[in-house]
């Protein structure tokens, strides 16, 4: 099976123009995006918080519904992977680099810098910083990538369609799944891809210098994110040419070792009992305060309107854009697994362990600060380094630190060639080499033309712009996914109802 020459070709010559002009006239390029990111924001922000609400509640229907008994694959189908397997790759595959951009960052931001509450320096200011942490990569964002997944898992499992986004809209569309209609589809996901994975590479570069020039005092500009992107492009390329057998499996596990290593050192070696306490404390805000936070606006107060645009719209935006990626990847380690399974530990696994990083992270950030050494004065990508400036071990802790980034960023970058290879190559589960060193280097482009037209901002407002298109495409994938569902289980609980219990 070839490429889709269609797919293909649009989306190479869309990203094409969007790299030309991000690298020869970023100043253009930065304005352009500024103004559309400010009116989706302006015009939009109520859509993504209802919008995402939404997802979340078609994922607790999913979960509560008798639909749930029903499996990703045949009725007898075992799971491929080990439950404790699956999660792991449940948590790398989902959140990446932004574990180590934000880990610190984000509560300490919210706490010294920015309050999303008001609550700025306080005592309460941390709870208040720490459940929005929770908020941004909790149930949330997984319920994004979860009902992508599902919908991909079930359509390509149990209906035996392509593993394509066009494909779980047949219920809705028809016969228009594979026609026009569906290649627009699956362009709009191949697009939204590649902004997504692009801008977390383009973090990853920016806190690799950030990083390094805390460090050694290499210079913090263009060209020495330029060259860092270079020589990260030439690893990755490796990486996805070997396969994804040896390469993102070999890579992804020596990862969560360092990752782990990492978070034991600040653990142990931190203010271990007041990182306890915070996390039980802010669980049970996040848990008190989910449904007055999904759908805050803040239309009365332009501070905390501004605060909610800048983090909960553009992470809203960023696991959008990201899902038709982690959504395949998940997908495809899925298989076998119930329903109700499947969104129990999607939802559940993954943001039990990201609340256990963000408060050690973030507890760690904060006393530092309290303690009179202002991290809250670095710069994003430094502030971690800050932190670990104050350890007994901070300069190894620096060198893994960035080690563990540059690992993120090829199987990031590895992960998504292989995907995008997918979803070009009509749904094909090995893409050829050409396919997937195409995307590769356009993944790397893409990252340099946003660097280059704004940095941190010209990367959230790429990200902003290139979801709300992908958002309408995953209400429809719930809808089609529900439909397809009910229909199902009521043709299994009128005609098998014994048999299907008992399977059970």
């Amino acid at each position: 099976m070839k490429k889709d020459p269609v797919v293909f070709y649009a989306a190479l010559a869309i990203m094409s123009i969007i790299v030309f002009f991000g690298i020869v006239t970023p100043n253009l390029v930065e304005t352009i995006t500024n103004q559309t990111q400010g009116f989706i924001i302006n015009t939009f922000g109520w859509y993504y918080l209802v919008s995402v609400s939404l997802i979340v509640l078609a994922c607790i229907y999913l979960f509560i519904s008798p639909v749930g008994k029903i499996k990703l694959g045949k009725p007898d189908e075992k799971p491929e992977f080990s439950r404790p397997t699956w999660i792991a790759m449940l948590f790398s595959a989902g959140i990446g680099i932004g574990l180590i951009f934000y880990g610190a960052y984000e509560p300490l931001s919210h706490y010294a810098i920015n309050s999303p509450t008001g609550e700025l320096g306080t005592d309460q200011g941390i709870k208040d910083a720490m459940r929005y942490t929770y908020f941004h990569y909790g149930i949330h964002p997984w319920s994004i990538y979860g009902i992508v997944a599902l919908a991909i898992a079930y359509f390509g499992f149990r209906k035996g369609e392509i593993s394509l986004i066009s494909k779980t809209l047949r219920p809705i569309i028809g016969k228009h799944a594979d026609g026009t209609t569906g290649k627009v589809i699956d362009i709009v996901a191949v697009i939204s891809t590649i902004m997504g994975v692009a801008t977390s590479l383009g973090f990853g570069a920016i806190q690799i210098n950030g990083g390094l020039s805390f460090l050694f005092d290499i210079p913090k500009n263009l060209r020495s994110q330029t060259i860092i992107i270079i020589i990260v492009t030439i690893l990755f390329m490796i990486s996805a040419l070997t396969g994804i057998g040896k390469g993102i499996k070999y890579l992804s596990n020596i990862n969560m070792s360092l990752s782990l290593l990492l978070f034991l050192a600040l653990f142990f070696l931190g203010s271990t009992l007041f990182t306890l306490n915070l996390l039980v404390t802010s669980v049970g805000g996040y848990f008190q305060n989910i449904i007055q936070m999904s759908l805050r606006i803040a239309p009365l107060n332009e501070d905390i309107r501004g605060w909610i645009n800048d983090w909960t719209i553009f992470y809203w935006a960023w696991w959008i854009a990201w899902s038709p990626f982690v959504g395949l990847f998940i997908a495809r380690v899925s298989r076998g697994r119930s329903i109700r399974e499947f969104v129990t530990f999607v939802l559940l696994a993954p943001t039990i362990l990201s609340f256990i990083w963000f408060t050690t992270f973030g507890s760690a950030a904060i006393t530092t600060e309290r303690a009179g050494i202002s991290i809250s004065s670095l710069l994003p990508e430094e502030s971690l380094f800050g932190v670990l400036e104050t350890y007994p071990i901070g300069m190894v802790l620096s060198i893994l630190t960035i080690l563990i980034i540059v690992i993120f960023f090829v199987t990031s970058a590895d992960s998504g060639t292989f995907v995008l290879g997918m979803m070009t190559s009509n749904g094909i589960q090995n893409p050829t080499r050409r396919i997937k060193a195409i995307w590769g280097i356009f993944l790397s482009l893409t990252a340099l033309a946003l660097i280059y037209s704004g940095g941190l901002l010209a990367l959230q407002n790429a990200m902003i712009v290139a979801a709300l298109p992908f958002s309408v495409v995953i209400i429809l994938m719930a809808i089609s996914l529900i439909t397809s569902l009910r229909r199902e289980a009521k043709e299994l609980g009128i005609r098998h109802q014994r048999s299907f219990k008992r399977k059970e």
